[in-house]
């Protein structure tokens, strides 16, 4: 089987897109207040991409190693079904998210940046690394996005998935009416 081929069927098999977030659907700054309020910036094009997604049937969970309030409100605003915070095995972590969901390995995809994250990225039936992840993870992902974390790169993953299983045209329908 050809890589491109091989690459297709993987997008295609997904289920559950598993995400860390600092790096991810962030750009990896964080950002504090004098109050020590701590402030993280999302894209927006992630969001509706997440949305379109749990409308097809897909579903989406964080794994994330640091704990932070605002996490959980845009997991909340976005209907992400599985967050776990403040872990140290995302491995272990993810395994409980993947029994929870009734889903296998290789029906899961990842999408991380870093170290901590190459466990995941490796076990994954999709393991996917951003653009400016470290070196070692994307030498490890079977797909590196176009596009940086914080920045549209979840997007590009849903897309690319969506595309594979033939339902992106029936999202950008959704917006162009019947013109498309």
């Amino acid at each position: 089987m050809s890589d491109s081929i091989d690459l297709d069927h993987r997008l295609a098999r997904v289920q559950l897109l598993l995400l860390d977030v600092d790096g991810v659907l962030t750009d990896g700054g964080v950002t504090w207040n004098n109050q020590g309020i701590e402030s993280k910036t999302f894209h927006i094009r992630d969001g509706l991409a997440l949305r379109a997604w749990q409308r097809s049937g897909g579903r989406t969970g964080i794994i994330t190693g640091r704990s932070s309030h605002v996490v959980q409100l845009r997991a909340d605003e976005l209907g992400i079904t599985f967050v776990r915070q403040g872990v140290d095995d995302k491995v272990a972590a993810a395994e409980a998210v993947l029994r929870e969901a009734g889903v296998t390995w290789d029906q899961t995809a990842f999408v991380g940046d870093d170290l901590p994250d190459l466990p995941v990225v490796m076990r994954a039936g999709l393991g996917v690394a951003v653009s400016d992840a470290c070196s070692e993870l994307r030498q490890a992902a079977r797909l590196v996005t176009s596009l940086p974390g914080g920045r549209g790169a979840v997007r590009e993953v849903v897309e690319r998935m969506m595309k594979a299983r033939g339902g992106w045209d029936a999202v950008v329908a959704r917006y162009a009416g019947s013109r498309v």
